[in-house]
């Protein structure tokens, strides 16, 4: 271990980082991998709870800043510090409670016939150093303390974050505040660094000599399609490829059945989905951007009511001014679009502020190579299609992208219905909600926020919930080892007290 006075100088950069300070951080990364991984399930959850610490220690500033950079609402940053602390504690239990770490033994059978069987065991380790890539949308939960740094750290890889541009004050304070936890558990200095991420080309370059670097084990990034693409692109080309665990985009179709419609009250059900596609401007990456709708009286109500809604609606400012032109360009492109009607649009709300608007499209857009429809627009924009029947929807569901999240609103006359869609939607989505709306992912336990290609770039993982560890470790059998060399989690005498799978039996 090295000193307090020297953890003190963990890498933080504070102005925009360059290629000399890429090299540093992986460095002092892998210089601390050997003495962080080896760490006991007991202090690396003191450590994430030690970072939860530092942070509240820390928040009116870390608030303040979020606030005036990003644009977004003090309730909404208050609840992202509490979000951000949450999940580094509920990471803390994981670890404590240890069953990450998959221990598997099969003892010895020397007697077996017609051929004995070694002992077996089997563990999770970490793959090693991990970048981690702020997002736009959530300054804190899903950027520099969020749930790819928490969820690494626990599993126990050093982070290199590359802070967002879009709010470089509040990473900076979150950063130190992670230096203040690395310093008071006496971990390496490279067990966390933190590089200021760079505009426009400056912050590609530098995201991509990350990527690159042959220090770094594995990728976790949440933003856009092409962003994620670059970077599994560029982890592709190394001499020993890495897994880039990328969040991109979905369009979160929702699902309104006739029961359900039938027995709503049209004009709340109509507020609340303009509700959930406007909430904070819409740059959510669950917005519900499809909605499909019946055809009929009750769905044309419905209708007009959601046109009442948006067009009481006003333009929030959005994260950045590239974001607002990108939602402009997004919008023209699909209202540009053969066959799409506009519904409403809301008021401008002024500068990078645009107007919300919701379109109508018809079923057949869906299936047409590359169309407007299908594609997200990052922002408080959606599309309603109407259709006539379940049976005819689903090749329509069938052939739409992956997803994060798929909505179904259903009352009990729409069980046979119901069933008939959940086969389709569970193929193509990680959420499946009902009598909802997707906007909101609670970090907890069961939660999956990923999804089939391309809401992610790998559709077996989630980055929300406890099973996101899993995402930076591999696993690793250990065959005739003596019982000396064995780590701690594989030894007979169990000492860190762990729920194991003995023989194929679940042993507490």
């Amino acid at each position: 271990m090295t000193s307090t006075a020297e953890q003190a100088r963990s890498i933080i950069a504070g102005t925009e980082a360059e290629s000399a300070d890429v090299e540093a951080a992986t460095t002092a990364a892998a210089a601390a991998f050997a003495s962080y991984r080896a760490t006991s399930p007991a202090q690396r959850a003191d450590f994430l709870e030690a970072v939860a610490v530092e942070i509240e220690a820390d928040k009116d500033a870390i608030i303040e800043a979020a606030v005036a950079e990003s644009s977004l609402p003090l309730a909404r940053i208050t609840g992202e510090v509490g979000r951000t602390t949450g999940q580094l504690r509920m990471f803390a239990g994981v670890v404590r409670q240890g069953d990450h770490l998959g221990v598997r033994i099969d003892p010895a059978l020397p007697d077996r016939a017609p051929l004995p069987r070694a002992d077996i065991r089997q563990r999770m380790v970490p793959l090693g150093p991990v970048a981690v890539f702020g997002a736009s949308n959530f300054p804190l939960a899903f950027s520099t303390a969020g749930g790819d740094t928490a969820s690494a750290l626990a599993a126990g890889c050093p982070v290199v974050v590359k802070g967002h541009p879009a709010h470089p004050r509040a990473g900076v304070l979150v950063a130190r505040a992670i230096g203040r936890a690395v310093a008071s558990q006496d971990l390496h200095p490279g067990t966390f660094s933190f590089l200021l991420g760079g505009v426009g080309q400056d912050g590609i370059e530098l995201g991509q000599a990350l990527v690159a670097d042959p220090r770094i084990a594995a990728v976790g990034f949440t933003g856009s399609r092409g962003g994620g693409l670059a970077l599994v692109e560029a982890a592709s080309r190394r001499a020993v490829p890495i897994p880039v665990y990328a969040e991109m985009s979905s369009i979160n179709p929702v699902v309104v059945l006739p029961g359900a419609l039938a027995e709503a009250d049209t004009t709340a059900f109509a507020q609340a989905y303009v509700g959930s596609l406007t909430l904070g401007a819409g740059q959510f990456c669950t917005n519900p951007g499809l909605l499909f709708l019946p055809t009929g009286e009750a769905g044309d109500a419905f209708l007009a009511a959601t046109a009442e809604a948006v067009a009481q609606a006003t333009g929030q400012r959005m994260l950045t001014p590239g974001i607002a032109e990108a939602y402009a360009s997004g919008t023209d492109r699909l209202t540009g679009t053969d066959g799409v009607t506009v519904v409403a649009t809301g008021a401008d709300g002024g500068e990078h502020a645009p107007a919300p608007l919701v379109a109508e499209a018809p079923v057949e857009l869906l299936l047409q190579a590359d169309s407007a429809v299908a594609h997200e627009v990052f922002g408080a924009s959606g599309v309603v299609v109407r259709y006539d029947d379940v049976d005819a929807l689903l090749p329509r569901l069938a052939a739409l992208e992956g997803q994060l999240t798929a909505t179904v609103h259903a009352t009990a006359a729409d069980r046979a219905e119901a069933a008939t869609l959940l086969p389709t939607l569970e193929l193509k989505v990680g959420r499946i909600l009902f009598n909802g709306w997707p906007t909101g992912v609670e970090v907890g336990h069961a939660m999956v926020h990923g999804g089939p290609f391309p809401a992610t770039s790998d559709g077996r993982t989630t980055s929300v919930g406890s099973l996101a560890i899993e995402r930076f470790q591999r696993p690793v059998a250990y065959q005739d080892v003596p019982a000396d060399l064995l780590p701690e989690a594989l030894r007979d005498d169990n000492p860190w007290g762990l729920t194991r799978r003995i023989d194929g039996t679940l042993e507490a």
